[in-house]
């Protein structure tokens, strides 16, 4: 090879090697804002929710606020309450509408904004959202026992439902889209680099699901693009006894609520 040549392969050696050090450290410092997309509210926006509700914000510190809306029942005979994480987009405004799907089957629905969401302030991270879902837990054992007490995540919100449920006592865990874990995930995504050393998020779903005896349903389609299925396989491969996959055949990410399966299926689950 002709050192011209040599030095025109070693100089686009070298700047593929920047490029991929230069995308790394993006990679690393943006990596919040690569799985978060939160939605801010002003202090005095006013919710409007066809299901009836009622706002909290819980005041931590003064620096730290948690939104919570409580949906309520149709009618004054409630069974208990789903504790609701949601995914990593706006905040409850975008998930409300999913509340009547289990308001219907008379569980109350509280649902959580994480730091950074809605009208939820303060610092996030992993830690922070865990100690948050347990301040809801507790709120909801001021007036619900273990056995009226469901979890429910959605997508990101998968990581705290499985690890509350594996500290505390509760009926029933439901998880939708869920992933394995984040570096699961993010090795779909970039495969290229050591995920498992560059992410600050780890929410290790499969772990969390090694300490739980209750009831597990875990739903998931086929064609989800963002979280893939094999994910719910791979949960399911690592934890069989008490874990049931619903598969929704061709469902997405976002659109497993227009399958008939889907609501069938939840409703059996809630009335058990």
């Amino acid at each position: 090879m002709k050192k011209s040549r040599l030095k025109k392969v070693l100089k686009w050696i070298l700047v593929a090697f920047i490029i991929y050090i230069a995308s790394g450290i993006a990679l690393y410092f943006f990596q919040d804002k690569i799985l978060f997309h939160p939605t801010v509210l002003p202090e005095t926006y006013q919710y409007d929710f066809p299901v009836p509700f009622r706002e909290i914000n819980l005041a931590v510190t003064k620096e730290k606020n948690i939104s919570i809306i409580q949906f309520k029942v149709p009618d004054s005979l409630s069974r208990g309450v789903i504790l609701y994480f949601h995914g990593n987009m706006q905040n409850i405004n975008r998930y409300a509408m999913y509340a009547s799907d289990i308001t219907k089957n008379n569980y109350e629905v509280w649902m959580i904004d994480y730091p950074g969401f809605g009208k939820s302030t303060g610092k996030r991270s992993e830690k922070i959202m865990y100690e948050d879902a347990l301040r809801l837990y507790q709120m909801a054992r001021a007036r619900f026992s273990p056995d009226s007490i469901v979890l429910y995540g959605r997508s990101i919100g998968t990581g705290m439902a499985s690890q509350l449920a594996s500290v505390r006592d509760c009926k029933t865990l439901i998880l939708e889209a869920p992933f394995y874990s984040i570096n699961a995930v993010a090795r779909q995504y970039f495969f290229i680099y050591p995920m498992a050393m560059m992410t600050e998020y780890s929410f290790p779903v499969y772990q969390y699901l090694e300490n739980i005896s209750i009831p597990i349903y875990i739903f998931h389609g086929t064609d989800d693009k963002v979280i893939s299925y094999k994910n719910a396989l791979r949960l399911m491969n690592s934890k069989k006894n008490n874990v049931e996959l619903i598969t929704i055949e061709k469902g997405k990410h976002n659109n497993l609520r227009d399958f008939p399966v889907f609501h069938q299926k939840l409703d059996s689950i809630l009335k058990l």
